[in-house]
């Protein structure tokens, strides 16, 4: 079929032609916007859920619905390197520029502009300018410490925005590589904010073990936000999400063409899209069937290599790789340690740092205690495929050095 009518779209991020199964999550945003907006407390919304689901997505729609609502919204990312506090300032100042554009009482926009200005230079963050004459507060987020000031700052903000008649969302994704003192330093000011029922409200996104961190950095997580799991679509929400932009486009797909999409992907949003898109471009009259299906599989997996599993691939280290293969090998998970050490022929405790670090990229998380579960679906199979011989390393020997420092260790 025309590939510039196309529907398909397959990039991290993108909207879909057709956000289906996900009517229940966004109703939800829109009450929690709805009473933020008339000053009614409601708890902040955290989506978690694997990598390809669609969350990115979500976020980007709910900063859409924001707007639509009123409020003044931000989005950010919470990169690995870069630390909260710089990301704070530098998103709170675009929200504070806006709303110096708004007609209206002027004195708590120039408070929070005057905390603004002493967060960042308490924190060393170049904010650049934020208006003749502000000055940087004194005693208002100035102390160094970090929950204490992340307070102050989204208190000034949650106050101006009353002042000037609106709400403030935050939209924040990839939040599990947020540092666990700096996410409760975060979690510390959301709090304040609820307590004062100002008009701030955060929609997050992470990957599963955004909830455990959570719990970790602040005991009362569980009571500042809802947690809300994303996951692979029901099959008939699957099939609407292709079958739908489809017939928009004046074409059709047979229903074993849909069921077969449906059983290759299991469901996932983004291979959803990607091999779709696939199947469209080889279709060659006006309805996709099975068979196009079929043919598209070994390209559409091609694909799915190179844009979506080997990007997070090459990041590991070459003991991580053989980690990741170790699991791939016992199957799509989720695995106890000690067998996943045992297909390594080490100890938990050897595999332990490497455990953890696989966790901290974000690869894997840990579904319960002492389980080990990949964060990318189907990454069993990529595994496999990249890495078609298992051969782990030998264990490293311990040199004299070593067993010395462990005796005066």
């Amino acid at each position: 079929m025309d590939f510039v009518r196309n529907p398909f779209s397959p990039a991290a991020g993108a909207q879909p032609p057709e956000l289906a199964g996900r009517e229940a999550l966004l109703e939800r945003a829109q009450r929690v916007l709805t009473r933020v907006r008339n000053r009614r407390h409601d708890r902040s919304c955290l989506l978690v859920g694997l990598r390809g689901v669609g969350k990115t997505v979500l976020l980007n729609r709910i900063d859409q619905m924001s707007q639509a609502n009123g409020f003044e919204s931000v989005m950010l990312e919470t990169p690995e390197d870069r630390r909260l506090a710089e990301l704070l300032a530098l998103n709170l100042r675009r929200i504070l520029l806006r709303l110096d554009r708004v007609e209206g009482a002027k004195d708590k926009l120039r408070n929070a502009l005057s905390a603004l200005r002493a967060f960042a230079a308490t924190f060393e963050v170049k904010i650049g300018d934020i208006g003749v004459g502000v000055k940087e507060a004194a005693g208002i987020a100035d102390s160094g410490a970090l929950d204490s000031d992340i307070s102050d700052l989204l208190v000034a903000v949650g106050e101006a925005a009353v002042e000037r008649g609106t709400a403030v969302a935050l939209l924040i994704d990839e939040l599990q590589y947020v540092p666990e003192m700096e996410l409760g330093a975060f979690l510390t000011g959301i709090h304040r904010v609820g307590q004062l029922n100002l008009p701030l409200v955060v929609f997050g996104a992470g990957l599963p073990q955004l909830i455990g961190l959570t719990g970790k950095a602040k005991s009362y997580a569980e009571r500042l936000f809802e947690f809300q799991d994303v996951g692979a679509l029901q099959e008939e929400d699957a099939r609407a999400a292709v079958r739908e932009p489809i017939q928009r486009e004046g074409a059709a797909i047979t229903a074993d063409a849909l069921s077969e999409l449906y059983r290759v992907t299991e469901g996932y949003p983004y291979f959803l899209q990607e091999w779709s898109s696939h199947a469209w471009n080889y279709a060659t009259g006006a309805q996709i069937s099975v068979g196009d299906v079929h043919a598209v599989h070994d390209e559409t997996i091609a694909a799915l290599d190179r844009g979506f599993f080997r990007v997070r691939f090459d990041r590991l280290t070459p003991g991580e790789k053989d980690y990741l293969r170790a699991m791939a090998e016992l199957g799509r998970g989720p695995h106890r340690s000690g067998d996943i050490a045992a297909r390594l022929n080490r100890t938990v405790e050897q595999v332990a740092p490497t455990r953890a670090s696989v966790i901290t990229k974000g690869m894997a998380f840990a579904p319960a205690h002492g389980d080990t579960a990949f964060t990318v679906p189907m990454f069993d199979d990529f595994m496999r495929r990249v890495m078609p011989e298992f051969n782990p390393r030998p264990p490293r020997k311990r040199s004299k050095k070593d067993e010395a420092d462990k005796i005066s260790g």
